[in-house]
């Protein structure tokens, strides 16, 4: 039996979680806190990688263009959660930097589609190629079903956290 006394260690939905009874969702708040404080810093590690004047937030961005190929600022705005005037701003250093080329949008003349240029794109699959081979070398010990496990767990935290 746990602590909580009712045997399957949820507690009531009125207890707070500083009494003990949410111990599984303190724990999983701390440990996505470490998580996330890595995964900002080695963002910033790898924006670095990819150029040495590259900001840490347009790393995402970067990604995401690898990911999914030329996109409208509007829609990676979107998808970085972000205002028009940061998402052109980021754009705009991108472009000075060589990793990103924009083109009007043919079906939409206002809009404007963005992709990687073929230096922005050799630079950003040699950082995400570099990152694998570390997450390689990190988890050697643990079973694939495990990476796999985890991985998969993490979809679902992402998917249930977008909605």
């Amino acid at each position: 039996m746990h602590e909580d006394g009712n045997g399957d260690g949820r507690g009531s939905a009125s207890a707070m979680p500083s009494t003990g009874v949410d111990r599984e969702f303190l724990s999983l708040e701390r440990e996505l806190t470490v998580l996330l404080r890595r995964a900002r810093a080695n963002q910033g590690e790898m924006a670095r990688e990819v150029h040495p004047d590259l900001e840490s937030a347009a790393y995402g961005l970067l990604v995401r263009l690898e990911e999914c190929g030329r996109r409208r600022a509007t829609e990676l705005a979107a998808y970085i959660g972000v205002g028009k005037a940061t998402m052109s701003r980021q754009l705009r250093a991108l472009e000075e930097l060589g990793l990103i080329a924009r083109e009007p949008d043919p079906a939409d003349g206002r809009a404007w589609l963005v992709d990687l240029t073929e230096e922005g794109r050799t630079r950003v699959s040699r950082v995400r190629e570099a990152r694998r081979a570390r997450y390689v070398s990190q988890l050697a010990h643990w079973d694939r079903g495990e990476v796999a496990e985890l991985a998969r767990l993490l979809h679902e935290l992402n998917r249930g956290m977008a909605k």
